[in-house]
């Protein structure tokens, strides 16, 4: 008696190995089939059942038509697998279209909505700055004699700081007529500014518990401020003091957010200080899934786990496994932008300042020289990579500023 092996579709647009999908599932005892982009398909393993190419994952109808041919030739798949973060809002629809279990559009909202989200949490008791729908420049006028300046504006649903405009007085408002526009055009919320320190804590709500996790500190500027051209970095905290406060503000935001289901999440948090001085985190936002830059890879490497394996499980239905992060050990990142647009030709790419032996990455990534550079948006696009292990967060951040002020990329604009 012949067993049809079960179908599995994965939604894929990374170049590099962010997700090692034959770890996750058995392609000999499945028929994995990818819809990818063109760029993606060089990170497809090599016994996938089939790849169908589309222009742009995101792009709604083109996904869908790509699912219905492969439902035509595998039948319907058990699973779809969408881990980047731009996928999530696609792979939700057609689950819902095509009657494939998983997470829901309705589901995902709480996620993906940042007005939705943040009452949510302030819901749960949790700190929250001051925010509001926003739907003209009258409205953010209010917002801001309300509720001070400086304030943020920015899109309900933007990914990747997409969108994000800082306002430090009313006359600063006036001095930005483009955002009536983007108003008009999709959802906006208003913020009060918090002056200080962001954390990105990475991990997993195992459903009723918060499981292995890291609390990393932005070095050097912003999400927001890297879409501006400054460079930005990433080093996990050693504090101890910091790590206490920080574990039952995420175990609080994965029980308010996730409720009884597992998830993986990329939470972010203001570092503030409480009455006692000590560190007191306020909610920014969280994503429901793996998070950006080189979170995965200094994982695997410097952690000895896998954060996309986790995702991958609770997307194929199994109950996630997850191994605590392995201790003695601190990673980091850092992303340098393209010094002139894409796309682009890369000229040269060396040390101006090399760090000391023991301050060197121990992974640089660009595109090579003589290549060119497309015009693609992502953290994985910009113009070099870094990743970074020592023994304490001291030590990193030393290594991520030289490495910041000592690293040349040269690339030469072409026509797009």
């Amino acid at each position: 008696m012949t067993t049809t092996r079960p179908h599995v579709t994965v939604l894929h647009r990374w170049r590099d190995t962010h997700a090692l999908y034959a770890d996750y599932v058995d392609h000999a005892t499945h028929r994995v089939t990818y819809i990818s982009t063109e760029l993606g398909r060089a990170s497809v393993p090599g016994d996938a059942e089939a790849v169908v190419t589309v222009g742009l994952t995101d792009d709604l109808p083109a996904v869908r038509a790509a699912l219905a041919g492969l439902v035509g030739r595998y039948g319907p798949p058990e699973a779809l697998v969408a881990l980047n973060e731009g996928d999530l809002d696609t792979a939700a629809l057609v689950r819902e279209e095509f009657g494939i279990a998983g997470q829901t559009p309705e589901e995902l909202a709480v996620f993906r909505d940042k007005l939705l989200m943040c009452t949510t949490v302030a819901a749960a008791g949790l700190p929250v700055p001051a925010l509001a729908h926003v739907p003209d420049t009258d409205a953010v006028r209010e917002f801001g004699r309300t509720h001070g300046w400086p304030l943020v504006c920015k899109p309900h649903r933007g990914t990747a700081s997409r969108g994000v405009v800082r306002l430090d007085s009313e006359a600063d408002l006036d001095a930005h007529p483009d955002l009536a526009a983007d108003l008009a055009a999709e959802p906006f919320l208003a913020q009060t500014y918090v002056d200080a320190p962001i954390l990105h804590i990475d991990g997993l709500w195992e459903g009723d518990r918060l499981g292995g996790w890291t609390a990393s500190r932005y070095v050097g500027g912003t999400c927001a401020d890297f879409t501006q051209g400054n460079w930005l970095g990433s080093v996990e905290e050693d504090d101890p003091v910091l790590l206490a406060a920080v574990e039952p503000f995420a175990a609080a935001v994965g029980a308010a957010l996730g409720g009884g289901r597992p998830w993986v999440f990329h939470l972010e948090a203001f570092v503030t200080r409480g009455a006692d001085g000590g560190p007191a985190p306020v909610f920014l936002e969280c994503g429901a899934r793996v998070g950006g830059g080189e979170i995965p890879f200094t994982w695997r490497d410097v952690h000895g786990a896998d954060l996309m394996a986790a995702a991958a499980d609770i997307q194929l239905g199994r109950a996630p496994v997850l191994p605590v992060p392995k201790t003695g050990e601190v990673g980091g990142y850092l992303l340098l932008p393209l010094p002139v647009p894409a796309p682009c030709l890369v000229e040269r790419a060396d040390w101006t300042a090399p760090p000391a032996e023991d301050r060197m990455p121990y992974a640089v990534l660009h595109v090579p020289v003589g290549q060119r550079v497309p015009p693609i948006s992502g953290y994985e696009h910009v113009g070099t990579r870094f990743r970074f292990r020592g023994p304490s967060t001291a030590a990193v951040e030393e290594a991520i500023e030289a490495s910041a002020h000592g690293f040349r990329l040269t690339c030469t604009p072409l026509d797009a």
